[in-house]
């Protein structure tokens, strides 16, 4: 089940991701329509008038349960699931869809160093932020899941359609493509079985796909990149046509270690969370791979930002460093595509 809530006079978002716009202009008025998956709420927002506009929703949410249930490593009935059960020692078919988005979290891993890995389970058990308690496991136990992480030790078969595991213990974890991903599925759906040229899709405002424009501004959908601790700053606007945004930042999820704070956010490299950045957005031409390139920049950092971005046609990035005096590093944009607040702005409504 969910909610419909039509022509809301705000949408509130969490500190660090995204800030929606509600009104495309005094004169458009916007339709939202929104469910709750995958730990977070999934919103469609539509010109008013847009014909078929609740059906088409509902259908674009129904195969967004859908994917949950395939992706999710919360249900043992799901694929992936099954997958992590069963991919050592034997190979595993999977769904033709699914394989392709393996394929890409592959390549992702490979052209990002390793920065970006699906194959962190094991390490993503060991800090307890599966199911939890979260903590601070011992070397020992950082080691020993290292040894069990990486998309280096999954062997895809493009031709059988199958995924191997070579070590035992290895397990996939969607949660940083999953959302993406969805949105894109989504946005195909609307787009060819329904004709919708025109939408604007989230899920929980950290993953961000922009479809056609809104009827005032031929640029695309403008979206907010709001401050990590500071929801009255925006950082930056973008636009977006026919592209996507993700968001990374280890605001949510963390844990006292030593008088610091540790976020949920680990570089599979050294078994330890990721530092140095508050915050990084990618805009790329699809949201599954926004959402990878914001972890995997995340957890590289500055300099691999920068060398992907140059290699890579199509990708912009925004990174905030930590620090209180911290000024925004942009690359790959241009201003037809963003703006940026130099002094701190606070966001407009």
């Amino acid at each position: 089940m969910y909610r419909r809530e039509f022509l809301q006079p705000s949408l509130l978002t969490p500190p660090a991701e995204p800030r929606l716009p509600n009104r495309a202009s005094d004169r458009t008025v916007l339709l939202h329509l929104r469910r709750q998956a995958m730990a977070t709420q999934f919103e469609i927002v539509l010109p008013f008038g847009t014909p078929d506009a609740v059906s088409m929703g509902e259908n674009a949410f129904d195969l967004l349960d859908s994917l949950e249930e395939q992706m999710t490593v919360y249900r043992e009935s799901s694929e992936i699931s099954r997958l992590n059960r069963r991919a050592f020692g034997s190979c595993v078919r999977v769904e033709a869809r699914l394989f392709q988005l393996l394929e890409t979290a592959a390549r992702i891993h490979r052209e990002t160093e390793g920065a970006y890995d699906i194959a962190a389970g094991a390490l993503i058990k060991a800090w307890g932020f599966f199911r939890g308690p979260r903590r601070v496991p011992t070397e020992e136990e950082r080691d020993a899941a290292r040894q069990r992480v990486g998309m280096d030790k999954v062997t895809l078969d493009p031709e059988r359609r199958t995924v191997r595991y070579q070590r035992p213990g290895v397990e996939i974890n969607l949660g940083s493509i999953g959302k993406g991903y969805a949105l894109d599925r989504m946005a195909r759906r609307l787009r060819e079985q329904w004709g919708c040229g025109r939408m604007l899709l989230h899920g929980g405002t950290s993953s961000v796909y922009g479809g056609g424009s809104p009827p005032n501004d031929e640029r695309g959908w403008q979206v907010g990149i709001l401050h990590p601790w500071d929801r009255s700053r925006r950082l930056a606007r973008v636009w977006l046509r026919d592209r996507a945004l993700g968001t990374s930042a280890a605001t949510h999820q963390h844990l006292e270690y030593n008088g610091r704070k540790l976020g949920h956010l680990l570089d599979p490299r050294t078994g330890w969370p990721a530092s140095g950045l508050a915050s990084v957005s990618v805009v790329a031409p699809s949201a599954a791979e926004a959402d990878a390139l914001s972890t995997a920049f995340y957890v590289g950092g500055v300099e691999l930002a920068e060398r992907y971005c140059a290699a890579h046609s199509g990708i912009g990035a925004i990174l905030l460093p930590d620090g209180e005096s911290a000024e925004l590093i942009v690359m790959g944009l241009g201003p037809h595509e963003a703006s940026f607040s130099r002094d701190a702005q606070r966001s407009a409504d």
